[in-house]
């Protein structure tokens, strides 16, 4: 990172660092009368915010939204975890949270997958701090040990800011000398995340559109960079987070990880460009285009689930102990996997009468044996499963 590649407009300051290295030091956000938001930007923004409502609408008859977020979730987990390189499959991350390890999976792949589903305890975990503590760096770094918790990352410190200088070069253990961008020494990076809290709960700014004031934010986080590792991860993990907490989404159904993951350089390129420049407009249009883009697909996702469910239900509207099988039809949208042992707990009955419902559902074609062993068998429900992956992998 060289100081020519920054202009007189940048939004921030180039400061000394280590080896003879510079850093970047963001200004506060922008208020609401400092940015120039033009026509074409508050259609855009008019256009997301209609896509958002329409979500919010889509899921508005469920008694319980999580039939519909936590497959949105656990999608979710798996793109945003994949932006940074950690690969996990759908069916690997299930199983795994039944209790078995996929068959031939390595350590690697292993580490992958406890850390997708890491950042799924991490959300429900900070959708319940929302009740009780406002959004804050304290809970940025709760939600950043539950990220790291034992995975490969807990070295990196979990749930503390980083201590030391850190960089993003243009490939890993890249020297300094040829970072891509070098985010705040310690000392600044603290101030840094003080005005970033302030801003969370300032008053003046609720003037700014919230879908702006996301883009802004997030942006911030990811300049400020404040953890050795899970900037990212958790630099997404708050868009749903807000958007919740300020009462625009019952739950989280909206995640733009899949668009992100799409156009990945241009979704670095444009946040470099910010800070180089000064040039917002761009980056709020593409985020805002991401949160459009996102809403239609979750809109999509979530009516395919509710007609999953109804269907379900159809099914098994005949059926003897119908009530307790719709009870563990609805579990498995939340977790889409069971085993016998676990179906007595939820149900509250004998694991004779859990298996009895367990195969009732197989037989409906709802379930599936998805493991070998004789003792604990993982059950799946594959067609919950599908909603799992990217959609437009879904339709290659």
């Amino acid at each position: 990172m060289e100081a020519t590649d920054f202009t007189k407009d940048m939004p921030g300051r180039l400061v000394p660092t280590i080896e003879g290295a510079l850093a970047y030091v963001p200004n506060p956000l922008p208020g609401a009368h400092d940015l120039q938001i033009d026509v074409p930007t508050m259609r855009l923004l008019a256009l997301a915010d209609n896509a958002l409502g329409e979500l919010k609408g889509a899921t508005q008859q469920l008694v319980n939204p999580w039939l519909v977020a936590s497959p949105l979730l656990y999608r979710e987990a798996i793109l945003s975890s994949r932006i940074e390189g950690t690969i996990a499959s759908p069916d690997d991350v299930i199983m795994l949270e039944a209790g078995e390890r996929p068959a031939a999976q390595d350590e690697r792949r292993m580490g992958d997958t406890l850390e997708v589903l890491n950042y799924v305890r991490a959300m429900r975990y900070g959708l319940e701090r929302i009740g009780e503590l406002p959004l804050c760096l304290r809970l940025f770094r709760e939600l950043h040990s539950k990220l790291l918790s034992g995975v490969r990352g807990a070295q990196e410190r979990p749930g503390e800011f980083r201590r030391s200088q850190n960089w993003i070069g243009p490939y890993k253990g890249a020297p300094i000398s040829e970072a891509r961008f070098v985010p705040p020494p310690p000392d600044r990076m603290h101030e840094a995340l003080e005005e970033l809290e302030e801003c969370l709960h300032a008053e003046a700014r609720r003037e700014i559109p919230l879908l702006i004031e996301l883009a802004l934010l997030h942006y911030q986080f990811e300049t400020i960079h404040p953890f050795r590792d899970g900037n990212g991860r958790i630099g997404r993990l708050l868009i749903p987070l807000i958007l919740c907490e300020r009462n625009r989404l019952p739950s989280p159904l909206l995640y733009v990880s899949s668009f992100l993951d799409r156009h990945k350089e241009q979704y670095c390129d444009l946040m470099l460009k910010v800070s180089q420049t000064g040039d917002w407009l761009s980056w709020i249009r593409f985020f805002l285009t991401a949160v459009k883009t996102c809403c239609r697909e979750s809109i999509e996702q979530a009516r395919g689930l509710m007609e999953l469910r109804d269907s379900y239900h159809q099914r098994l509207q005949t059926a003897r102990s119908s009530a307790l099988l719709i009870k563990l039809i609805d579990q498995l949208f939340s977790r889409p996997s069971t085993t016998i042992r676990a179906a007595a707990e939820l149900l509250g009955v004998t694991p004779a009468a859990a298996s009895n419902n367990i195969r009732k559902l197989v037989e409906a074609g709802i379930l599936e044996k998805a493991s070998s062993r004789k003792r604990n068998q993982v059950f799946v429900a594959s067609e919950i499963r599908r909603f799992l992956r990217d959609r437009n992998e879904s339709r290659q």
